[in-house]
């Protein structure tokens, strides 16, 4: 008999995307937000600024047949991690998200990159996120920019039930891009201390932003997936989708669906068009 504490953890968790995306295999379109205060690249232009290109990119997605956003402060670089994430570039992320929120009828996810923890959790509250991307759910490991970081499962999902923000879900990345982890955490450990601690999703990226996942790599992260569900994190394009949705479950899309194919570029809204039709036919086929 499962004891009634084990039965509501097991309650809580997302058992298929469908249920928060409304569609089985979700193409989930990233908004990257402009650098925000704080960041080497940001020069000034304000707050209003960079919700206007948000919301214009979150509205081209949603135009081009995307099933759900994640805000992104893609343009911190180079990226902070953990407790090092300053007040500043949290608390204008929230403002960005919620005028996201406000302004496009889809489900919306929160990264803070680099591994945001409780902060990406504060954002997604006041934003009315349904879900969060958690760079670093479990272990450790050294990002690009030479920090060295661990696993924020134990404070993430304490400060989720104190919060009363049980709904928004945690889809975590294993074998994230930008990092390399720790020697004798190889895939398939990080995919069992990731189930183990609660997530409700898994995503396999590829090394850097806009690198595809070796197709071998999801297939054995769909071996130790287990029930969890599996999105591609990086490097999908309207040539590849098919064949990662016939392995994952839904695609995380940012690069390839921008002018030009160019990350630091607006959303094409003919890009997305055309990977969202390819994602489709795989997904009736």
């Amino acid at each position: 008999m499962t004891p009634a504490w084990k039965a509501r953890l097991d309650a809580l968790r997302l058992k298929d995307l469908a249920d928060l995306f409304g569609t089985p295999k979700p193409i989930i379109g990233m908004v990257h937000c402009w650098p925000l205060p704080g960041a080497p690249g940001y020069t000034g232009y304000g707050v209003d600024t960079i919700i206007e290109h948000a919301v214009r990119d979150a509205r081209a997605l949603a135009e081009g047949g995307a099933d759900g956003l994640i805000v992104e402060n893609m343009w911190d670089i180079p990226f902070r991690a953990g407790s090092h994430l300053p007040p500043e570039s949290i608390a204008v992320h929230a403002v960005v998200a919620r005028a996201v929120r406000q302004a496009v009828n889809l489900p919306l996810g929160i990264n803070l990159v680099h591994n945001g923890g409780t902060a990406l959790l504060a954002i997604a509250i006041a934003a009315g996120a349904s879900f969060i991307r958690v760079c670093m759910f479990t272990g450790a490991g050294v990002w690009e920019a030479g920090s060295i970081d661990e696993g924020c499962a134990a404070d993430l999902m304490r400060r989720r039930k104190d919060l009363h923000a049980e709904n928004i879900k945690i889809i975590a990345d294993v074998d994230k891009k930008h990092s390399v982890r720790f020697p004798g955490i190889d895939l398939a450990t990080h995919i069992e201390w990731t189930r183990f601690s609660g997530a409700d999703g898994l995503i396999v990226s590829g090394r850097m932003t806009g690198d595809a996942p070796d197709l071998e790599k999801v297939r054995e992260a769909r071996r130790h997936a287990g029930e969890l569900p599996i999105l591609i994190g990086s490097g999908a394009t309207e040539d590849n989708v098919a064949a990662f949705l016939g392995v994952a479950d839904g695609i995380i899309v940012g690069s390839s669906i921008k002018v030009d194919g160019l990350c630091e570029n607006p959303v094409d809204v003919e890009r997305v068009r055309r990977l969202v039709t390819a994602a489709r036919a795989a997904r009736s086929a």
